[in-house]
């Protein structure tokens, strides 16, 4: 939801890592290392069809607070990765969208799309006081070199709505997708029109494997999402804080594909 910077990240330091271990010999435990540590504003890393990004483009309206999102392991059948924060002020604001993309080539028309499987399990620590959604977030553009930071549509599929927070817009169906039930909320996001899927009985999705093409296929049908011009632009899961903390957010699996 709102403006992801992380499209700054090219101008700034990539993170770099070492493997996530060396051969050693069998009588001795090999230590398993982080992948990378993501601190800056927008630090940034990639690796087997995974991008990573802290994100922190909403801190300018907190009056303290800090976050690092931490890269455990990636490899092309999934990912392990947290973030941990702790943000003070602007009750209503955005503070950051700490997220793992998945990496794609870029001018799929979303109607040549034939699955987006994907599959999550995550929890969040302590969770008293804090205010915050868990949410993939899908951009869609008309122009397939639409730059990343937006779109022209933007898909947001809640699993957690955590202490009061409301997505952009206004409720307009409740359907079922997935088979779940989930209540949609519509409305603008600067030039974008977004898409809000949030679940309708209120319970947190901890564990979820979808394949998001159908929620684009329901748009298609029921919302005059024009599925035969739009391409995909960015592929996302993570979490909008607003307050709260110190908190972290882990993803002990994670995985997304594009299928055509």
């Amino acid at each position: 939801m709102l403006f992801h910077a992380f499209f700054l990240a090219s101008v700034l330091a990539v993170v770099s890592a070492g493997p996530l271990g060396t051969p050693v010999s069998q009588s001795v435990t090999p230590v398993r290392r982080q992948a990378a540590s993501l601190c800056s504003q927008y630090a940034y890393y990639a690796a087997s069809g995974y991008e990573f990004n802290n994100n922190n483009w909403g801190k300018g309206a907190a009056s303290s607070g800090n976050q690092c999102t931490t890269v455990q392991s990636v490899s092309g059948s999934g990912v392990s990765w947290s973030t941990s924060w702790t943000w003070q002020g602007g009750q209503d604001n955005v503070k950051s969208y700490a997220n793992a993309g998945r990496l794609f080539d870029r001018g799929i028309k979303i109607s040549n799309i034939k699955s987006l499987p994907t599959n999550i399990q995550w929890d969040y620590q302590p969770r008293d006081g804090i205010r915050a959604n868990v949410a993939y977030d899908v951009f869609t553009a008309a122009d397939p070199n639409h730059d990343k930071s937006s779109g022209d549509y933007e898909l947001m599929i809640w699993l957690a709505r955590i202490g009061g927070v409301y997505p952009i817009g206004n409720k307009v169906a409740t359907v079922n997708l997935a088979g779940f039930n989930w209540d949609l909320y519509t409305g603008p996001n600067g030039s974008m029109k977004v898409f809000s899927f949030l679940p309708a009985d209120g319970s947190w999705k901890m564990s979820f494997n979808a394949d998001l093409k159908l929620f684009f296929n329901y748009l298609a049908q029921n919302q005059g999402y024009p599925i035969n011009n739009q391409h995909l632009i960015v592929f996302q899961q993570g979490t909008e804080p607003f307050t709260g903390g110190p908190t972290k957010y882990t993803v002990s699996s994670y995985s997304a594909n594009v299928n055509t």
